[in-house]
């Protein structure tokens, strides 16, 4: 057990420091090569966000625990949207006017409906993965060339302050290869760890990744959230957490599908999957209205985000005393 624990903090830690460092090399590299900010923001930075939960999934689903999977990628859903903004629009209301992240809110929603239709019969399968990534394709193909059209978005500015300026090609593809090893590496602990820890207290592998898995791979994110708005990103805190669950929701569950299939607890799909729908379409909801506040996340909206939150790991907590 001691073991077990040690394994999922040292994951973690090197988890969160092989993301960061990767993201950072591939986006420098991008740019040094005349990739223009919004796209390496759209492509890199947001697949780089859900590195871990990507390389979680697959590890987890080849080690016959797609349970983990799932739980991981709904539960990184669940804690972006309630207890990353929440938290942070509790800090500094979010106002953001990017038309970028307003695009990406409609396709985040129809993401979330095709994952829904795909995982309701718990069963997944290549037919399920090709869907899922196939729109994830169409998806990032429009945002690239919508990026084109308006690259003075007003995202792009947040964009650039976060690549490092002073960083040679070669260095960045350095931090690039150690960071990717280091994931792949830090991953498969993490994911042995967890699978361990949930044998020996008898829990389900699905609570594991929904609490233990899914928080620790957001708490970075919070702080870095509430590190950006309060630098004035608020633009970027949004568009990070649309574009991480629009990765969550396809390719977290895509790429495992196309390589094997596998079935998933329909616990997750009566308790948990709900949860989440509520969730993005409440954020849809908070964002839009009142009319003379849209496009605000003010810290009113943002204690009812952390609250749902909040209650749901509650509600968690109580399941696993009363099994």
């Amino acid at each position: 057990m001691i073991l077990s624990i040690v394994a999922i903090v040292i994951g973690l830690a090197l988890l969160v420091w092989s993301a960061d460092h990767f993201v950072e090399g591939a986006s420098v590299i991008a740019r040094n090569l005349g990739v223009s900010t919004l796209i390496i923001g759209i492509t890199i930075i947001g697949f780089g966000t859900s590195a871990p939960e990507i390389l979680i999934s697959l590890f987890s689903v080849f080690d016959n625990t797609p349970n983990l999977a799932i739980g991981n990628a709904l539960g990184s859903n669940i804690a972006n949207i309630g207890l990353i903004l929440g938290a942070t629009a509790l800090v500094i209301p979010l106002t953001f006017t990017s038309k970028l992240v307003k695009r990406e809110f409609p396709i985040l929603l129809f993401a979330t409906a095709l994952m829904t239709w795909v995982l309701w019969d718990t069963e997944l399968n290549l037919i399920d993965g090709i869907l899922l990534l196939g729109f994830l394709t169409l998806a990032l193909t429009y945002l690239v060339r919508f990026s084109k059209t308006d690259k003075n978005d007003a995202i792009s500015s947040e964009l650039e302050q976060e690549i490092p300026q002073d960083m040679s090609t070669n260095r960045a593809l350095v931090w690039t290869l150690v960071g990717l090893l280091v994931l792949v590496g830090s991953s498969k602990l993490l994911v042995w760890g967890a699978v361990n820890i949930a044998t020996e207290l008898g829990v389900s592998e699905l609570i594991i990744g929904l609490t233990i898995v899914a928080l620790g791979t957001s708490l970075p994110e919070l702080a870095a959230a509430i590190a950006g708005a309060r630098k004035g990103e608020p633009e970027l805190v949004m568009g990070n957490v649309i574009g991480s669950n629009l990765f969550n929701s396809l390719a977290v569950i895509g790429l495992p599908s196309v390589m094997v299939d596998f079935t998933i607890s329909p616990t997750a799909i009566a308790r948990d999957l709900p949860v989440m729908l509520a969730l993005t379409a409440l954020l849809y909801l908070l964002s839009q209205l009142p009319k003379d506040s849209c496009c605000i996340i003010t810290r009113a909206k943002g204690f009812i985000l952390l609250s749902s939150f909040v209650l749901y790991q509650t509600f968690l907590y109580y399941q696993v005393i009363a099994s």
